[in-house]
């Protein structure tokens, strides 16, 4: 493989190359040596230059649009394949083909794929944050002022246990974000402890608007009771059927209790809830023989 100066990889500087653990790490699984060329030397390494320049005209322009790193790397890997379909344009034979000719004489896949991350340690705050390239991630009230390993990938982030088992794993952001990355299925123990955080908590936005409105209005002991209803339905069903269950006990109007809106949750993440919550009694009437208007 031939590089530039490329810093997640490593780094020439002379005679003198440093290359980042992860890469060597890399490099060992697949068998590959790397060589680098030395910066702003362009005549070094022409094919790749030229091979640059087709790649930008060919599927840069126009600039490409995605909602996430892997949809676009789909798009370019389908546009790619549409490119190998076509003839090269000196041996007028499907690159395609050219290209399975080069892959014969490749080494074979190791039976395991290359796991790419890097674990680091860090130091939670008391509130359980940590701080990753200037951007703050909530690993959850119970890490607070611990020391955690996480897991660093290109997509996750991956906090640890004291087994090494991810017990949290928050999307990535890159460049600078001001909101904390977190989940909001961690927070809800803590809004049991302190309802009165609600107005404040980032949870909040996260909620269904008629459970957030309910939220906003009920009274204290109300607010705490529904609070621990939620939290006690995530681990068993998931955030999402939690909220879903809250919301429908709040649009029939029932009280608030968790073990209900526990089984409701259950039942939504079975998919056994059925998509009404309104009964039609008159079909108990037909089964007593009585007749109804419905039934006449």
């Amino acid at each position: 493989m031939v590089f530039d100066n490329a810093t997640s990889a490593g780094r020439r500087s002379g005679e003198v190359v440093i290359e980042s653990g992860l890469f060597a790490a890399f490099k060992l699984h697949y068998r590959t040596s790397a060589r680098y060329c030395n910066p702003y030397s362009g005549h070094e390494k022409g094919n790749v230059e030229n091979a640059v320049g087709f790649l930008r005209r060919n599927l840069m322009v126009p600039e490409p649009e995605s909602g996430s790193l892997d949809g676009l790397n789909r798009w370019l890997l389908a546009r790619c394949d549409e490119l190998g379909s076509k003839p090269h344009w000196r041996k007028m034979v499907p690159m395609v083909e050219l290209f399975g000719q080069d892959r014969a004489g490749l080494l074979a896949l190791p039976g395991i794929g290359f796991d790419p991350v890097r674990y680091e340690t860090r130091r939670a705050d008391k509130t359980g944050n940590i701080v990753i390239d200037g951007n703050t991630y909530a690993a959850g009230p119970a890490m607070g002022g611990r020391r955690v390993m996480v897991g660093l990938r290109h997509d996750r982030v991956e906090i640890l246990d004291d087994a090494a088992v991810p017990v949290v794993v928050l999307p990535r952001v890159f460049g600078q974000q001001a909101a904390t990355v977190f989940d909001p299925a961690l927070l809800w123990p803590l809004l049991v402890r302190k309802p009165g955080s609600w107005a404040n908590s980032p949870v909040r936005d996260t909620a269904p608007a008629p459970v957030r409105d309910w939220l906003d209005h009920a009274r204290a002991a109300e607010r705490r009771e529904m609070f621990a209803a939620i939290d006690q339905a995530v681990k068993p069903a998931g955030l999402v059927n939690a909220l879903a269950a809250a919301e429908i006990v709040i649009g029939r109007g029932e009280p608030v209790e968790p073990a209900a809106i526990g089984m409701l949750a259950r039942r939504l993440a079975a998919g056994a809830e059925p998509a009404s919550g309104v009964a039609d009694l008159a079909v108990y009437d037909g089964l007593a023989g009585i007749k109804t208007k419905a039934s006449a």
